[in-house]
């Protein structure tokens, strides 16, 4: 019997028919990855395929595509993408794009994979209008079921319902599998246009997108290279920290063991690439990395752009492409994953980390890093001096206190033979690979004596390196620029109690206003704590250097609960943009409407520092705050993961804007 007809007989008659015989009409509720897939054939049922509209564009035949999905309690599902390759390609490799949270269908992903010679299919599961829709087009439908985000806690739900398949807690209630069934009828497509080769499937996708590449690449066998992106990761507690890890309140294990990352990850057979961001809210670090080590073969790689969030430089960006050039078309050798190690044991207390990099490729450069912070999406990343030593680079890494761990991992940049053309910017001539992860925790650092040397330090940046410990965004428009930094995260450079911020700075034209950013708390409802932003305006009355100093006090968030910044503990990042730009997205801000864009080039900073105060002791910022005891960890968190999504989607319209 046809999968589709299984899920009918529950609508038509109260039974289901899934993995195994049921008996009395009990379902048997899969227990695991391969349960869940085991009787679901993504090419039993016809696709129904009907082209909606064709154009040719570029040198690529375009098509905007409906394709059926499934019938679920009685009504059939159809899945809109578009469609686009080569004109007069054949065989040809075939990519599968999935876009990620409150984006769609993407025409200019198929249109760039055209161009690199393949046949390129986005589908449209969240079911938004389609970019070139005309009055009267069909869009996404998914009948009696909802995966989109309209239905949000279908993703962490395992219970029954009127939109969920099954009348008991089963995988089948969440919306992953649902949409994984959209994608892998998508694959279906692919392999049945004639211009395809079937041999030669690759998927890619962005967060939410990067879930359903992992979940994809982990159940269905046509697939030859996938590539998720901060999305994908295990859904696991973090370290030290109580009260993270994956939010399903009923079914929790039925989910860890069938939807979370790590389900998925340990049945991906295909090439994997994992592109990623070191401080990304959707996909934290430490759990890709958890996920990655899943992967049971070694067809597999990483690559981590320090300092960001959900986003990438181009030169790890471009590995996406590369991966599946290398896999599709076999016209790139991937380098292995650079071999490294953290050695505890030294004479003088100090930790060192080695990292061997594969020398097949020319390298234009090494990086290393390490942080303490115990979540990756808070943790500054510090970016110590790497020195050759014969075919490895070492670097010390000295530690602050004994009762926190120590992570480290390095990033290798080789160069390319010829310039790779991106979706979105320039070309790029060059790709950047991270190292093998590395962990120490308190009882390995006492077990190998290591010794707390490091101490603090009033100068947070001279910006001798310019901005290598910072993260900057559209740096060179006029209007959208913004610098940003987790460095006062760090206990290092945490301001001193009753101290002042100080900085120089450099404009071009007179009669700025500059907006400095304060965020605190991000990422910490686990411990009771709501996160604030605090502006602080900054009028620049003439041009060139001048020197600014801003008290604590300084800093206003227009939330009345926390209306002023108290004291620098709390920081996880330090931001600087214009003021119009700071103060729109500060809550009721009657000054953003009054603010005039920022007129000059983006500025130049100096000799950011601490002026004045004492070091205290003070309360570490993942303990509970007796303060803030009645924040409702749930909410908090969702509302800050839907802000991470916002500010994603927003900045994406920014990239590349002229104004």
């Amino acid at each position: 019997m046809k999968p589709n007809a299984k899920v009918r007989l529950f609508a038509a008659a109260g039974l289901i028919l899934t993995a195994g015989i049921l008996l009395g009409g009990t379902p048997r509720i899969p227990a695991d990855v391969e349960q869940m897939w085991a009787d679901f054939d993504p090419c039993e049922d016809p696709l129904d395929v009907e082209v909606i509209r064709q154009w040719n564009e570029g040198g690529a035949v375009c098509r905007y595509v409906l394709y059926t999905i499934g019938t679920f309690k009685g009504r059939k599902a159809r899945m809109a993408a578009f469609y686009a390759f080569p004109k007069g390609g054949k065989r040809l490799p075939a990519v599968m794009h999935m876009h990620g949270g409150g984006q769609r269908a993407s025409l200019h992903a198929v249109k760039y994979y055209a161009g690199r010679g393949y046949a390129a299919l986005s589908v449209n599961w969240g079911r938004r209008p389609m970019e070139n829709a005309k009055p009267g087009d069909p869009n996404t439908d998914w009948g009696a079921v909802d995966p989109t985000q309209k239905n949000v806690p279908g993703y962490f739900n395992m219970k029954p319902g009127p939109k969920y398949l099954d009348d008991r807690l089963s995988p089948r209630n969440n919306n992953w599998y649902l949409l994984t069934i959209g994608c892998r009828r998508g694959l279906t497509f692919l392999e049945q246009q004639p211009e395809v080769d079937p041999d030669r499937l690759g998927i890619y996708g962005h967060s939410m997108g990067g879930q359903l590449t992992a979940m994809v690449a982990g159940s269905d066998r046509r697939v030859k290279a996938a590539v998720p992106s901060v999305g994908g990761a295990a859904k696991l507690p973090l370290w030290g920290l109580e009260g993270t890890g994956a939010r399903v309140r009923e079914g929790k294990e039925l989910y860890l063991n069938t939807i979370a990352g790590q389900a998925s990850s340990r049945h991906v057979q295909c090439p994997y690439l994992f592109l990623s961001a070191t401080n990304d809210f959707n996909a934290p670090m430490d759990n890709a990395v958890k996920a990655m080590a899943l992967v049971p073969h070694e067809r597999k790689r990483m690559t981590f752009a320090p300092h960001l969030n959900h986003r990438f430089t181009p030169e790890h960006a471009v590995c996406r492409p590369l991966w599946l050039d290398a896999h599709l078309k076999e016209a790139i050798a991937f380098p292995t994953t650079p071999a490294s190690e953290l050695i505890l044991k030294q004479s003088d207390g100090i930790p060192l980390f080695r990292v061997t990099p594969d020398h097949s490729k020319k390298i234009a450069k090494v990086d290393i890093y390490y942080g303490y912070g115990r979540d990756p999406r808070n943790r500054f990343w510090r970016a110590t001096e790497a020195k050759e030593a014969g075919d490895a680079w070492e670097a010390v890494c000295p530690v602050m206190d004994l009762e926190e761990p120590l992570f480290a991992f390095a990033n290798v940049t080789y160069e390319l033979d010829r310039e790779v053309p991106m979706p979105h910017g320039g070309p790029v001539n060059s790709f950047t690979l991270s190292s093998e992860f590395q962990a120490a925790y308190p009882e390995d650092l006492k077990a190998a004596g290591v010794k707390a040397t490091e101490r603090p330090s009033r100068l947070i940046d001279d910006f001798s390196r310019g901005f290598h410990d910072w993260y900057r965004l559209s740096p060179t428009n006029p209007h959208h620029w913004c610098y940003a930094t987790r460095k006062p995260a760090d206990p290092k450079w945490m301001g001193p109690k009753g101290a002042k911020l100080a900085f120089e700075i450099q404009t071009t034209k007179p009669n700025e206003r500059l907006g400095v950013v304060i965020k605190t708390n991000e990422w910490r409802p686990y411990a009771g704590r709501k996160s604030v932003d605090y502006v602080a305006v900054v009028p620049l009355a003439k041009a060139g250097w001048q020197e600014v100093e801003l008290a604590a006090a300084d800093f206003k968030s227009g939330d009345p609960k926390h209306p002023v910044l108290a004291d620098w503990d709390e920081i996880t990042q330090l931001m600087f943009q214009p003021a119009d730009k700071a103060l729109a997205k500060m809550p009721k801000s009657a000054g953003a409407a009054k603010e005039k864009l920022w007129q000059g080039d983006s500025p130049r900073l100096r000799n950011l520092h601490w002026v004045g105060g004492e070091y205290t002791p003070r309360r570490k910022p993942y303990l509970p705050d007796q303060a803030d005891k009645k924040v409702n960890a749930g909410k908090e968190f969702q509302k800050q993961f839907q802000k991470g999504i916002d500010d994603s989607i927003r900045r994406e319209k920014l990239d590349g804007a002229k104004k």
